[in-house]
């Protein structure tokens, strides 16, 4: 069943009809009722004439509330000069005029016309009956008006309030949007940044190995032999990552127990191998008194240093690359240098996807990675990572990682 609001609100124009019909009635049975004893028919005629107007004219309050007070105020001052007592009957059209213009605009506008038309109709009211009764006359039609404005001017306040509270419920929701949609497109980068950590660094790998093990098939058929087989381990382990990695997609959050710890520096002997098996000898330095990182930095920085050596297998003149890792009280600063090839003078360059993930991997934790390449240096990756992002505690020195 539908309510009484529900119906006013679905139909606004039928239901101003349906007040004016009621009105004007009130205003006939109102100017019959009141009439002075003295008053003539005419008079009767006209006040009804009258008060039937403001009724009408209440047809326009929602469009133009201002225009219908000023109308409705007209026709009440003009019936109470007529000497009518200006009852809730014959005032009806103006209570409802002030209503609505209490209740659609602002409160300056609300009072001062408010307050006009209550200081018409009042004086009104008793300036044309000096007698015993004029403090009747007065504060009756006094608290009829301002029982409107006050009305009106709460429902106002009420619908202003909810009108805030729905705007914020939909900031609410599309912040929820907007963050659901980082939260998507931050993982889709993660992904990214893991499959190509995953793949670039172990192909490069491959890549380099088929080269070796081509050049050296007429000369050294048993070295070529052995890089064979190591490019078949290095092809196994690249696959059993891509499983691992795509594995890690489809985890619930019921099999999290079952992940495999993130890769960290204690693989790098691992990784420095995998290096060298591919032709790149790799010097390590260490400087400072290594210890355990928190996760997300040990896990970055493996993987900087990865692809860094990766771009070293792929863009190297020598076959050498150096690695060092710098030790302080609140950071880890790791350079990784290697000469260039006459035929790749630019390097990996500064706009590759390896380059961008190691930025954004750098920047994730607050760090910061810069690349160079000179002549004098060759090409250069520098990263410095803090040691306990977010100002989490440090934790009890480790063993050195490499040597």
């Amino acid at each position: 069943m539908v309510s009484l609001d529900e119906y006013t609100e679905r139909h606004p124009r039928l239901t101003d009809v349906f007040v004016v019909i009621a009105l004007l009635g009130g205003a006939v049975l109102g100017a019959n009722l009141i009439a002075p004893g003295e008053s003539r028919p005419q008079d009767v005629w006209v006040a009804e004439a009258v008060t039937g107007l403001a009724c009408l004219a209440l047809l326009k309050a929602r469009d133009n509330p201002r225009m219908t007070v000023i109308v409705t105020t007209a026709c009440a001052v003009a019936t109470g000069s007529l000497g009518f007592l200006l009852t809730p009957l014959l005032l009806a059209p103006v209570m409802v005029a002030l209503y609505w213009l209490a209740a659609s605009t602002a409160s300056r506008t609300t009072w001062g016309y408010g307050g006009i038309a209550t200081v018409l109709v009042v004086g009104t009211a008793v300036g044309v009956n000096i007698d015993g009764t004029v403090v009747l006359r007065a504060v009756g039609p006094a608290l009829w008006l301002l029982l409107p404005l006050a009305m009106g001017s709460r429902s106002r306040l009420r619908y202003a309030y909810l009108d805030a509270v729905h705007a914020r419920a939909e900031h609410a929701e599309r912040t929820r949007e907007e963050e659901a949609r980082l939260r998507v497109t931050e993982e889709r980068m993660r992904i990214a940044r893991d499959l190509h950590d995953v793949v670039a660094h172990h192909m490069a790998v491959v890549n380099a190995q088929a080269g070796t093990a081509a050049h050296l098939f007429e000369t050294d058929p048993e070295l070529s032999k052995k890089i064979l087989t190591e490019l078949q381990a290095t092809t196994s382990t690249v696959m059993l990552e891509l499983h691992d990695t795509v594995g890690v997609l489809r985890q619930t959050g019921t099999d999290a127990e079952n992940l495999e710890p993130a890769p960290g520096l204690v693989q790098l002997p691992d990784l420095l191998e995998v290096c060298r098996s591919a032709g790149l000898t790799v010097d390590v330095e260490i400087e400072g008194e290594p210890r355990d990182l928190p996760p997300g930095v040990d896990l970055t920085a493996y993987r900087i240093i990865q692809e860094a050596l990766t771009n070293a297998t792929k863009y190297s003149a020598s076959a050498t690359a150096s690695l060092r890792l710098r030790y302080s009280s609140t950071r880890l600063t790791i350079t990784v240098t290697n000469d260039v090839r006459p035929d790749n003078a630019s390097g990996p360059g500064d706009h590759g996807y390896g380059i961008i993930g190691m930025r954004e991997r750098a920047a994730a934790i607050g760090g910061d990675l810069r690349v160079s390449d000179s002549s004098d240096v060759g090409f250069e990756v520098v990263t410095t990572l803090p040691l306990h992002p977010g100002g989490s505690a440090p934790r009890a020195p480790a063993s050195q990682v490499a040597s």
